[in-house]
């Protein structure tokens, strides 16, 4: 399957309608962009089948369910070859929300969500560096997130 693959103008306008509300139902799209109801589900088909929409999500405020620490991990591995081991052990612990493989100083990036600083050093102590092929890890606890949002498709240019 191709890396990038081809959309036109109208699946980036339903793509960007869902990016704003994920709820809105396929009649409401058709009716704003003006095709059929049936346009809109052959389309959200194709672009599920071709991997471009992965799935549906719900945001969630955290701090109001009493997690009130997000902290961002640098990690440093052994080897390079410990990559899948590690993000599959690391998916296991509920607290990672985030894994990236990365270039530069650390090799994985990661995102965790704790209630507070003691659950923090629980999870990074009794699983995150008990993980083999972890050689440390760098902790950064974000104080603020001042934004959070999706690419705005309609300002990126199609591809030519």
């Amino acid at each position: 399957m191709p890396t990038h693959l081809e959309i036109d103008n109208t699946d980036r306008q339903i793509l960007q309608l869902l990016l704003e509300d994920a709820t809105l139902p396929y009649t409401e799209i058709a009716k704003r962009l003006g095709v059929s109801g049936g346009t809109i589900h052959v389309r959200m088909n194709k672009l599920v089948d071709s991997g471009i929409v992965k799935g549906t999500h719900i945001e969630i405020d955290y701090a109001k369910i009493g997690y009130d620490i997000t902290a961002f991990l640098g990690i440093y591995l052994e080897k390079s070859e410990y990559y899948d081991q590690a993000a599959r052990a690391l998916e296991r612990i509920p607290e990672v929300v985030m894994v990236h493989y990365t270039t530069g100083n650390y090799s994985m990036f990661v995102k965790i969500i704790c209630r507070d600083t003691n659950h923090l050093r629980d999870v990074l102590h009794d699983k995150i560096q008990k993980v083999e092929g972890i050689q440390r890890t760098e902790t950064m606890i974000s104080l603020e997130e001042s934004i959070q949002r999706r690419l705005h498709l309609d300002l990126l240019e199609p591809k030519k």
